[in-house]
């Protein structure tokens, strides 16, 4: 295992450091050969289009590389399972995203990396910087900044502004619920929820199942001293919102007749007795990575009538945001929303379970060693590498923003008929 480890390192770095340095480079995209393409390019013909956007702001969208320009902005302080390493030890996380955001949905990136230790230094700085960019994808801030953040910048600016570790996690875990609630015989609005880890994913997936159907009541909320009751006095707003008057004060006390588990936080941390002790027919999503909360293995021998989910590729199942955040800001981007609003994320939500029940094609099945894909207790959510995500999630979230009022432009003609 070790000798593995060292491995993915060695490899890992090499990867990053050649043939160059980082993971990303800037394109031209118009010619650069003569002194007409440079008196077009720079002065003095770049004059031309800055006067346009002097006279009017959309213009930007027409004469600049706004419209398909995100930022991925970071502050450093919640690194994947790294913790707080710092704005700059961050960037290959950022680098990566933006590989992600073009390789998957075609959309150009510039990632962000913010020293600031206060919140309003944080804000202030992105907001300053917003007007040149299309979306704000907002990574890795650790809570309970990260809600306060992404608040003040979506009142301060008329572009998306997304925190993915919120809600792209969200939309994910609800779309993989949705589907295997519906195998399970069950629905969001008569399930009860545990929900281990009360960071910004474990908060923004319980809002995102309340949009869907399920009361507040029938959720519990653990963090690292258990369950999120009233009692308590070392709640921030967010953990407030869901200190109902539960009785349970363990994680092993909630699991008792739970529906569904949701694993944001740890490794190891749920066992098998508590597996034994959910209802029948229960859903587990473990997501914890690279180590998640039980293992499949595991929960699979405790519970034989089980769904499970995890964060990692080796096993079905895979819970990952890359499912979701290219395409939404695919759809927002073409036609222009001025937010990622509720509406968009339950369509994305909609469209990403619609997806993993349709025919998978060949060509996804081969992109995964051949393996066959059908709608089932392995199969209960698309594969990143499946071509139809863009029509299927662009498109409706493209939809929701027009029919929700917070699209400037019309519904793409390219896209499928809805």
């Amino acid at each position: 295992m070790t000798d593995m480890i060292e491995d993915l390192k060695t490899a890992a770095l090499r990867y990053h450091a050649e043939p160059s340095a980082g993971k990303i480079a800037i394109q031209v995209t118009k010619d650069c050969a003569s002194q007409q393409d440079l008196s077009l390019a720079y002065t003095p013909g770049v004059a031309a289009p800055c006067r346009e956007i002097e006279a009017d702001s959309e213009a930007a969208y027409k004469y600049t590389s706004k419209g398909n320009l995100v930022a991925v902005i970071t502050d450093g302080t919640a690194v994947l399972g790294l913790g707080n390493i710092g704005a700059l030890a961050g960037k290959p996380v950022m680098e990566g995203k933006a590989v992600l955001f073009k390789r998957f949905a075609d959309i150009d990136c510039f990632d962000i990396e913010v020293d600031a230790d206060e919140p309003d230094d944080f804000v202030d700085t992105v907001a300053r910087i917003a007007s040149g960019f299309g979306g704000i994808n907002l990574e890795d801030i650790a809570a309970p900044h990260c809600f306060d953040i992404e608040k003040r910048l979506i009142e301060k600016l008329d572009i998306p502004v997304f925190h993915d570790d919120q809600h792209g996690t969200a939309i994910i875990i609800t779309a993989g619920l949705k589907n295997a609630l519906e195998l399970q015989g069950k629905d969001f609005a008569n399930i009860k929820v545990v929900c281990l880890g009360a960071g910004a994913a474990g908060i923004a997936s319980m809002n995102m199942l309340m949009a869907m159907g399920t009361p507040k009541e029938n959720i519990m909320l653990c963090d690292r001293k258990g369950v999120v009751h009233s009692g308590r006095d070392d709640l921030n707003e967010q953990k407030q919102n869901f200190a109902s008057n539960h009785t349970q004060r363990t994680l092993a006390e909630a699991m008792q007749g739970a529906d569904v588990c949701i694993g944001v936080s740890g490794p190891n941390l749920i066992g098998t007795d508590m597996v034994k002790s959910m209802a029948d027919k229960p859903v587990v999503f473990a997501l914890s990575n690279p180590d998640p909360e039980i293992s499949p293995a595991d929960a699979l021998a405790a519970r034989d009538d089980l769904i499970m989910g995890t964060g990692r590729s080796d096993y079905p199942n895979q819970v990952n945001n890359v499912l979701g955040f290219p395409f939404i800001f695919r759809g927002a981007l073409d036609v222009r929303a001025s937010e990622i609003n509720e509406a968009m994320k339950i369509a994305a939500v909609n469209a990403l379970a619609s997806l993993a029940k349709e025919p998978v094609p060949q060509e996804v099945c081969d992109a995964y060693g051949g393996t066959s894909f059908e709608f089932g207790a392995n199969y209960i959510i698309p594969k990143p590498l499946d071509p139809r995500l863009k029509d299927f999630v662009s498109a409706a979230v493209a939809h929701a923003a027009v029919t929700s009022g917070v699209a400037k432009k019309a519904y793409p003609s390219h896209y499928p008929k809805i």
